[in-house]
């Protein structure tokens, strides 16, 4: 509690923090919460697991709590998962506030996001895409208060190929006021994103984490070679022996495509491991209700797409299993990154077959 307070917190927001089990500050929260609270601008880099949503959440409520009024805050996710977790970071540490709050993603009414947002939410959490359609099509609320706007996973956000958010992001800085508080945050340091600099102008504070390695120092990291027609069967005795050997497990394990998602989690439940699929061409609610039921532990294990490699907060996971070796390395870092998060222990397991050692090589001089 003593070290957030020195950092600048005030005391019931430090409080607030050691309940939720922030017991001191990560690296990027020592290094970005001050200049925040300065009001200077921020763009912060380290790896994944390292507690960048914390570093802006807090600042943040901290700021709001002197002058509480909506709309105050905005956050970009590229994600509709990514969204509701940091939403739920917001509700926990702000609950002293009675912070209200507003996810604003696709797949779900438009309406009602429309009437949440008419009511002025303090913080509003968004993709791209839903919060721009609603900017075209309604003036039932205003931007120009804005006193942060928040960037999260910024690289995905301003990326071209990944996603073209680029037409919706500028009808979201359109409307949004000029002298503001920027704070991008990211896992990784792309050219577009130090093109980004420019967007930050209010004395801009630049936070990279020292090292290179984009892995945590906690995960154990490991290969198993095996022929491309056996692969399943050596996940399947993976699986096994993880389940035989501990009581207390979960495993997320990592599929290049939807199709290849799908199948391996029915060949799964047939073997009757307690399996369930994320990926991309499930509807909305389907995703909620899989990732509902794997962080109760219902489901031990996930089978996802890369659609749930970034951002995922999921603390209880023991090991992540790439079914297929990521074909670029920031790729294999942030699916790695959904183990050994918070200061805990986890393993990594990439299934490399004879087709994939030129893949292994180049993740290697990555990391």
């Amino acid at each position: 509690m003593a070290a957030f307070r020195a950092l600048g917190l005030a005391p019931w927001l430090a409080e607030q923090a050691r309940q939720v089990g922030l017991s001191r500050p990560t690296p990027v929260q020592a290094a970005c919460i001050p200049p925040v609270l300065q009001g200077r601008d921020c763009l912060g880099c380290a790896k994944t697991g390292s507690g960048k949503t914390a570093a802006f959440v807090l600042p943040i409520l901290q700021v709001l709590s002197e002058d509480p009024y909506g709309i105050f805050c905005l956050v970009l996710t590229p994600t509709r998962e990514l969204a509701y977790q940091i939403a739920e970071q917001f509700r926990v540490l702000g609950k002293p506030l009675g912070l209200k709050d507003c996810v604003v993603v696709g797949g779900l009414d438009m309406v009602a996001q429309a009437l949440e947002l008419s009511r002025k939410p303090h913080v509003v959490i968004a993709t791209p895409g839903r919060l721009a359609d609603h900017l075209r099509s309604s003036n039932t609320f205003s931007l120009k208060k804005l006193k942060f706007l928040v960037m999260d996973e910024a690289d995905r956000l301003l990326e071209q190929g990944c996603a073209d958010f680029t037409p919706d992001l500028e009808v979201i800085l359109d409307a949004v006021p000029r002298h503001r508080q920027t704070l991008l945050f990211s896992a990784t340091l792309t050219d577009t994103l130090k093109e980004l600099k420019g967007l930050a102008a209010n004395s801009p504070f630049f936070w990279e984490a020292e090292s290179e390695v984009r892995t945590v120092d906690e995960l154990d990291q490991r290969y198993l070679l095996v022929p491309e027609a056996l692969k399943d069967a050596y996940l399947v005795h993976l699986i096994q022996t993880f389940q035989d050997e501990h009581e207390d497990w979960s495993i997320i394990i990592f599929t290049k495509t939807c199709k290849d998602c799908q199948v391996l989690s029915m060949m799964l439940r047939r073997y009757n491991f307690p399996a369930v699929a994320l990926h991309s061409m499930m509807k909305q609610r389907q995703r909620f209700a899989a990732l509902a039921k794997f962080k109760s532990s219902i489901f031990k294990i996930l089978i996802a797409t890369d659609v749930a490699a970034r951002g995922l907060d999921i603390p209880t996971v023991q090991v992540v299993i790439n079914h297929n070796t990521p074909g670029l390395p920031k790729i294999y870092i942030h699916r790695v990154g959904r183990t050994a998060r918070a200061g805990r222990k986890g393993m990594a397991i990439t299934l490399v077959t004879q087709y994939d050692i030129h893949l292994v090589h180049a993740i290697e001089e990555e990391i």
